[in-house]
């Protein structure tokens, strides 16, 4: 929603009109959106997340202006713009392991989810070679997805969990408390987003904070320039995300104890 309200604004200063089109349960799918905005000769579109190799396609034989915003797919042919998501896990890994967490996870979406994807393989170049636990797991983007998967994680015996969203990072949350841990008594949590309201959640969530200002402008900027008659952007523009910490990380428990022992 914030992408949106900021690329909105964006494009009315432009002198273009907005349409907002969002994928709700019994809605149009997005392939139905695309055939509708090619229908309606739109200027361009600017895509969040989506896009299938169909749409891609047929967006590319009839050379409408797109820019993608966190693409879900690693498609070529569009100019992109994307969160640095191996900066976000190097940045949540490097708050963990500052506070004495060795057992850190990692929970992420789908597996054919491009940032998901390049969370994990920075993750993995972390922890290669490092002592603890570091276990992977793949999830939905839903609070019962993150609940469910971050359930194995703790079995795993994670003490720390990065979460590739605020959502995920709720669920996980929840599933601690259902086996009567302690945020972030037991079990460090770090989100992705910094969706709204991530202030006032028990605990209030620590998190990294997608610049959404920037990005939007960015890929206004890009789509405006392509209506214009310029080439794209063949590079991706990669924003980095900053880590917003509030109280739902902790040091780990043998930390505080072996604190108060040599106190």
């Amino acid at each position: 929603p914030a992408l949106a309200e900021v690329a909105g604004g964006a494009l009315v200063q432009l002198g273009y009109t907005p349409v907002l089109c969002t994928r709700t349960a019994g809605g149009l799918t997005e392939a139905e959106y695309v055939s509708m905005l090619l229908d309606q000769h739109v200027c361009g579109v600017i895509f969040c997340g989506g896009l299938t190799e169909t749409e891609h396609a047929a967006l590319l034989k009839r050379g409408v202006p797109v820019v993608l915003l966190n693409a879900a797919v690693d498609y070529a042919g569009f100019p992109r713009v994307s969160t640095d998501d191996a900066a976000a896990v190097r940045q949540a890994y490097a708050h963990l392991s500052a506070m004495g967490h060795t057992d850190i996870g990692l929970m992420v979406g789908p597996e054919h989810h491009m940032p998901s994807r390049r969370k994990v393989a920075a993750f993995t170049q972390l922890t290669s070679g490092s002592a603890g636990r570091h276990p992977v797991g793949h999830a939905l983007f839903s609070f019962e997805g993150g609940q469910a998967v971050a359930a194995e994680l703790l079995s795993a015996g994670a003490t720390a969990l990065i979460c590739g969203s605020d959502v995920l990072a709720l669920g996980a949350i929840r599933a601690a408390r259902r086996r009567g841990l302690a945020v972030p008594g037991d079990l460090s949590v770090v989100g992705y987003d910094d969706s709204a309201f991530m202030n006032y959640t028990d605990p209030p969530l620590t998190t990294l904070r997608q610049p959404i200002e920037a990005m939007s402008r960015a890929a206004v900027t890009l789509l405006a320039n392509q209506i214009s008659g310029e080439n794209p952007t063949p590079q991706e523009l990669l924003h980095e995300p900053e880590l917003v910490v509030r109280n739902s990380t902790a040091p780990p428990l043998t930390a505080r104890w072996g604190a108060a022992r040599g106190a």
